[in-house]
């Protein structure tokens, strides 16, 4: 079993949400579906614009908190040197 972090959108350059799972397309689904209360479901984050797999809970667990001290311009660097145009990643067949 894996484990993702992974940074949502509600539009280019929008509101970001930084989180980790093990499952990141149910996890994603469920955002897109509006199945999960909290902030994303509040701002609309429904587009998965940048994850990163990870081995171990520990190590996504780590890489979030990390990333969610991290300033909103090294936030966009990270997803525009993987996804310049923040085209949405999430394939509905499966990741």
């Amino acid at each position: 079993m894996g484990f993702s972090v992974y940074i949502l959108a509600s539009q280019r350059n929008g509101t970001l949400y930084i989180s980790q799972n093990d499952d990141l397309w149910r996890r994603v689904t469920g955002h897109k579906a509006h199945a999960l209360p909290g902030f994303a479901a509040k701002y609309g984050v429904t587009n998965l614009v940048w994850y990163e797999d990870l081995e171990t809970r520990e190590q996504a667990w780590t890489r979030q908190r990390q990333m969610k001290k991290w300033n909103r311009s090294w936030k966009i660097r990270l997803i525009e040197e993987k996804n310049p145009d923040w085209n949405d990643l999430f394939n509905p067949e499966g990741m």
